[in-house]
């Protein structure tokens, strides 16, 4: 055979060896990368025991299931008048009937309930309870606190399951909590969360409570409901929510417990709350550098007040920086606001103030504070 025949032989070969090689490629049964290895089905994916909370995150099944036992639906009506347009062809004092729906939390075995009173509206309203277990009661209220946004009911029954009591001001931010209630009617609603923060309080939330901040869902009907620990313990009830909305936003807020309790028992006491007033103040708190041009390092500005009133007559004026509540510095609009109502009626409080870069002091008599206006 001549050496081209050869050559021409060898190059066929050549072809038909990369076409075998090809084949094995395109079948599977040769790789052009490293091999990898599967890990054993059990290496591979981490066995959970049935119904055990994942790493790091608490079971709250059996605190949730006392919550709900304490948790009730609330429902109240009362007769408001009617609009005046419709007087104009009916005539007469005509009425209809207002309702509210909303929640509460037992606190007593023998059938003390907490609540908002915006849920109660009023202490003539008719009251209707439903526990977890659907039995009906009507309610008593035993007095309503519209500073706070708190009332307590009570219902006929003996051995109903309570929440104990926690200790809210050991609450710590990021500590686990439930909120429980009947969010749009849904009853024994449970969602969880974190406290927020702690201690939060702005005129545009309320003038006497200092809130818990929470991101667990709270929806219009949450409100009166329960705040629970960890633990199974009540440290607050849900009140009001900050909403562009109206809805759940992760911004909710809870009255403390300690500072329901401490209105309860007044209210089971003495059937409302005295608190003591200087006058009707519009009240500024001032921001550092406003205050350091005012002549002081905080304060709190007047900046309208009634001439009728203890403040005006004891010599306090528009313009004034109030600084100090007997000898105590003043830091905001709360704070002060608060000091004053904490104060026995028909005492005097010394009120310190800045005015015109100069302090003087001045003896203010504490009157009752009058009930706040009625919600629209």
């Amino acid at each position: 055979m001549s050496r081209k025949s050869w050559l021409a032989l060898a190059f066929i070969l050549l072809i038909l060896a990369a076409g075998f090689l090809g084949g094995l490629v395109v079948s599977g049964r040769m790789s052009l990368t490293s091999p990898s290895v599967a890990a054993p089905e059990d290496q591979a994916r981490p066995t959970a025991t049935p119904g055990a909370p994942l790493a790091g995150l608490p079971d709250l099944s059996a605190v949730a299931e006392r919550a709900v036992r304490a948790s009730v639906n609330i429902s109240s009506t009362q007769q408001v008048p009617v609009d005046p347009f419709f007087r104009m062809f009916f005539g007469g004092d005509l009425e209809m009937p207002q309702t509210s729906l909303g929640s509460g939390v037992l606190v007593s075995g023998d059938g003390y309930i907490l609540t908002n009173s915006h849920v109660v509206q009023s202490p003539q309203a008719e009251i209707k309870v439903t526990l977890s277990d659907d039995r009906e009661f009507d309610a008593t209220v035993v007095g309503v606190d519209p500073w706070t946004d708190l009332a307590v009911l009570k219902i006929a029954v003996q051995n109903a399951s309570p929440l104990p009591w926690g200790d809210s001001s050991a609450l710590k931010i990021a500590e686990w909590v439930l909120a429980v209630g009947n969010p749009f009617s849904f009853n024994q609603t449970v969602t969880a969360g974190i406290v927020s923060a702690v201690n939060r309080h702005d005129p545009q939330l309320a003038t006497y409570n200092d809130f818990i901040q929470t991101d667990a869902a709270i929806n219009p009907g949450n409100s009166g409901g329960a705040l629970v620990n960890a633990r199974g313990e009540l440290i607050g009830i849900n009140t009001l929510i900050y909403s562009q909305t109206g809805g759940y936003q992760g911004v909710g807020f809870a009255i403390p417990a300690n500072l329901a309790r401490e209105i309860m028992e007044q209210l089971k006491t003495n059937r409302e709350i005295v608190r003591g007033s200087i006058g009707e103040l519009e009240l500024r708190t001032l921001s550092a550098p406003v205050a350091a041009r005012l002549g002081t390092t905080q304060g709190v500005f007047i900046n309208q007040m009634y001439r009728n009133q203890p403040a005006f007559q004891a010599g306090l004026q528009p313009g004034d920086v109030i600084t100090r509540l007997n000898d105590q510095p003043i830091k905001d609009e709360s704070q002060l606001r608060r000091l004053i109502a904490g104060t026995p009626v028909n005492s005097t409080v010394r009120v310190e103030v800045v005015r015109d870069g100069a302090r003087r002091t001045f003896e203010v008599r504490v009157i009752r504070m009058p009930p706040p206006r009625r919600r629209m």
